[in-house]
């Protein structure tokens, strides 16, 4: 089943085409990670299916409707995007941060009421940040930060949560603090997950579906043992890779890689054409 989805899609920046003619559906109540190198139009993806940028051509479906087409606010309460890098004003606090999260579920400039402040509790509780609701952003690490983030998509009670890069820049330990949060989302709460991530072996480990783009085209999608193997790193990274099942998880893992020899350093024509066939 699927309750977000992408038909013939198409982004372009100006003249250049980005994303061209794709069609993707995002499985319900399940993580999907989508990989693939530098450039090919991963974060751009995310953010037309969030509806922050808009397609040139195709449309993206909602509940079988076209984000297009429904407003605003009704689109923000049932799905949160959380960008790559967030800023927040210097000086605010977890809370008040937190509490933004509330505001599609919110009439103009109404005051906060009774269920609001129940669910910013409840989403400082479930990202493990309720002791810290006072203390200032400035004062927490890379990785409690990112978790006040997603305890602010997690306020707007939404059951699509997309995210871009939540990772970036935060040391390993903090990378799974914040990995395993939304697992614990997803496994406790059923939330639908879309996770643009670089980290391939992360990207296999929390993923029950894998997406790999190259050049702004679906090379390969399915369970991360169909798309986290020797040939689409190939295919998609131009990487000679060694993958072996990681012992911890029973997930494919990059042991080691290396970069392709330069007569080699073409995709193969037959990878491609999986694209169109969407992992068959």
């Amino acid at each position: 089943m699927t309750r977000l989805e992408a038909n013939h899609l198409s982004i372009r920046y100006e003249k250049e085409a980005i994303v061209d003619d794709l069609t993707l559906q995002i499985p319900e109540g399940k993580i999907t990670t989508i990989i693939g190198p530098n450039g090919c139009g991963k974060s751009t993806i995310l953010k037309t299916l969030g509806r922050v940028m808009n397609a040139s051509q195709g449309s993206v479906y909602l509940d079988g409707k076209s984000i297009h087409t429904q407003p605003t606010k009704q689109i923000a309460q049932k799905m949160a995007i959380l960008p790559q890098g967030p800023e927040a004003p210097s000086g605010l606090k977890v809370r008040e941060l937190v509490a933004y999260g509330r505001h599609p579920h919110q009439r103009g400039f109404a005051a906060l009421h009774k269920q609001d402040y129940e669910m910013i509790d409840l989403a400082l509780e479930q990202t493990g940040m309720a002791e810290l609701g006072d203390r200032s952003l400035d004062a927490l690490s890379g990785g409690q930060r990112q978790r006040v983030w997603i305890a602010m998509a997690l306020a707007q009670q939404t059951e699509l949560l997309l995210l871009d890069e939540p990772t970036t820049y935060l040391d390993l330990a903090h990378q799974l603090e914040v990995l395993q949060v939304l697992q614990r989302l997803n496994e406790q709460q059923g939330r639908t997950i879309v996770l643009v991530i670089h980290d391939l072996n992360h990207a296999s480990r929390f993923a029950d579906h894998m997406v790999a783009l190259r050049e702004g085209a679906i090379v390969r999608e399915g369970r991360p043992e169909d798309v986290m193997n020797t040939q689409v790193l190939r295919d998609v990274f131009q990487i000679e890779a060694d993958v072996v099942a990681d012992p911890r998880s029973g997930k494919p893992v990059c042991l080691s890689y290396d970069l392709m020899m330069d007569g080699d350093a073409q995709p193969s024509q037959k990878a491609f054409s999986l694209g169109g066939m969407h992992g068959a």
